[in-house]
């Protein structure tokens, strides 16, 4: 097409995006670019039309090119980090949309945008700054102010969440999110009456989405679990799980998905096939001191982790993760296994750097202090763990396998492939075995230093346990540790255990899975084994 006639086009173009008519401009683009044009306006447009056929590789491809084309452009790098969000390219997506926001700072979108994907990153704090920006940007935006709330409420900062929830409600008095938020609010004052107002606004609204019927559904559980009605808690918790289930189904089942249950089946076969591993030789490391905590979600875990964040010689990772590339470079095959296995010193060396780097660029420096890197789904990359860093000392967290079981079923994650078990009793249980399981075998041929930490001891005496993990751990005592609760903190926590954290220490969680015993049933003969190997009673 010569430039003209390309001219007309993106004219025609631009008069069918004013008048509103989206078809008919996606259809002019697709056909200018089959006839051998290019240019940003006309590759954003067929992505926007591949996102509509859920074609995400090829509307990524698009944006791509586009952005070469126009690498100043923020309405394109904002398609182009709402791409890669699509496919779960979180990191990416963030620095996308920094970089819209930082060519051009007036653009709102970009700092919204930014701000949900550092939530979904866990760098809440960053979150917390970008939608305060979008607020100053678009001030008669309700959606910032519905994000700061319900971010509020998940810490537990009660006043601030109502404050944002009426910011948002003014500018819409319909907004799902804000109404939320609300309900928690209320339900933490224990005004039930009010917050199953909120939530049955929220669920009869035409406007609620999927996703936000489900959180509904999981808060009206907790509202029912606080007012003992524990039948009707776990059907509204199965109820809401079932919504996310249908969502993310096609995602992560089907012929062509490797599930987490079949990736731990070939890994436990791998390893109980497999003679022990060797160590590796000590390497130089930035920080002073190398501590793993690993177990299963909803150990107690989070916990560990806070208390020992307010020692001042250490830093905590969050849950961020430094070893994505190493999963990806050893951990999706047995013959990758087999490479770290006998992996040079030379390659563990890169692997280890590249670990650093990853943390640093997520705002951890452990530089000269001693790093606590919580993921308790890290038990499965033991083995990594194991070559990269044979000093680390590792804490296994373990809780009573019937709490941890009840407590993922009941709690909202941000979805992935091993979260997505955790939405059925029968999932939760099975993969909380498979995981028990591969750890008992890991724990036989790998050269790993270990020790085990119960939950509800944890608890029952924080500062002995405290000091025993520090002792382990080369972590000399302090005494902010025993009054972590009560200390100022450097960020804010991104697990579900937030607002149980700000509070300090409780028995509240012991033994919770009794009230819903008759609906764990099918799968007790699961989990009291590892309810008898970790000496909680039948």
């Amino acid at each position: 097409m010569p430039l003209p006639e390309l001219s007309l086009t993106l004219e025609k173009i631009s008069a069918a995006l004013s008048a509103g008519d989206i078809p008919q401009a996606t259809g002019l683009a697709r056909d200018a670019l089959e006839q051998g044009n290019e240019h940003p306006l006309l590759f954003n447009l067929r992505a926007f039309w591949f996102e509509s056929q859920k074609q995400n590789v090829e509307a990524l491809a698009d944006l791509r090119r586009a952005q070469q084309l126009a690498p100043d452009d923020p309405i394109v790098l904002n398609a182009l980090g709402l791409a890669c969000a699509r496919m779960d390219l979180f990191a990416e997506a963030r620095d996308w949309f920094r970089t819209a926001k930082e060519r051009e700072p007036r653009f709102a979108p970009a700092h919204f945008n930014h701000g949900w994907v550092s939530e979904e990153l866990g760098d809440l704090d960053m979150a917390r700054a970008s939608f305060l920006e979008h607020t100053r940007r678009a001030p008669d935006n309700a959606d910032p102010w519905g994000r700061l709330a319900a971010l509020s409420a998940r810490l537990g900062e009660w006043d601030a969440a109502r404050s944002h929830a009426a910011r948002a409600r003014a500018r819409d008095p319909g907004h799902v999110a804000a109404a939320l938020a609300l309900a928690s609010c209320e339900a933490a004052d224990r005004n039930f009456a009010a917050a199953a107002r909120l939530i049955d606004e929220v669920l009869a609204s035409p406007r609620t989405s999927a996703v936000e019927r489900a959180i509904a559904l999981g808060q009206r559980g907790d509202l029912l679990h606080a007012q003992k009605k524990y039948d009707e808690a776990f059907a509204s918790y199965t109820a809401g799980n079932q919504e996310i289930r249908a969502i993310h189904l096609e995602r992560f089942t089907g012929p062509n998905v490797e599930t987490i249950p079949q990736y731990l089946g070939w890994l436990l076969r791998y390893f109980e096939k497999t003679t022990p591993w060797s160590p590796s030789p000590a390497p130089h490391a930035p920080a002073s001191g190398h501590v793993f905590i690993v177990g299963f979600p909803r150990s107690g875990t989070t916990l560990m982790e806070e208390a020992l964040a307010a020692h001042p010689d250490v830093v905590t990772t969050g849950e961020k993760d430094g070893l994505p590339d190493s999963v990806l470079a050893f951990m999706g095959s047995p013959a990758g296994l087999d490479r770290l296995k006998t992996a040079s010193e030379a390659t563990l060396e890169n692997a280890r750097a590249t670990y650093w780097r990853r943390l640093e660029e997520q705002g951890i420096d452990g530089k000269g202090r001693i790093l606590i890197d919580k993921q308790p789904y890290n038990t499965m990359k033991l083995p990594l763990i194991a070559r990269l860093f044979p000093d680390a000392r590792i804490v296994f967290a373990v809780r009573d396998p019937r709490d941890v079981v009840l407590s993922c079923f009941r709690r909202r994650f941000r979805m992935n492939a091993s979260n997505f078990e955790l939405l059925t009793v029968e999932g939760a249980a099975l993969f909380y075995d498979a995981v028990m399981r591969l750890a008992d075998v890991l724990r036989g041929k790998l050269p790993l230093t270990m020790m085990q930490i119960r939950h509800e001891d944890l608890i029952a005496d924080l500062p002995a346990r405290l000091r025993e993990i520090c002792d382990f751990s080369a972590i000399p005592w302090s005494d902010n540790l025993s009054t972590f609760a009560q200390q100022p903190r450097g960020r804010a926590i991104a697990t579900p255990s937030a607002s149980q954290i700000v509070q300090g220490v409780n028995q509240e969680g012991v033994a919770q899975w009794r009230k819903y015993e008759r609906h764990l049933a099918s799968m007790l003969p699961v989990l009291e084994p590892w309810a008898a190997r970790f000496g909680y009673p039948p």
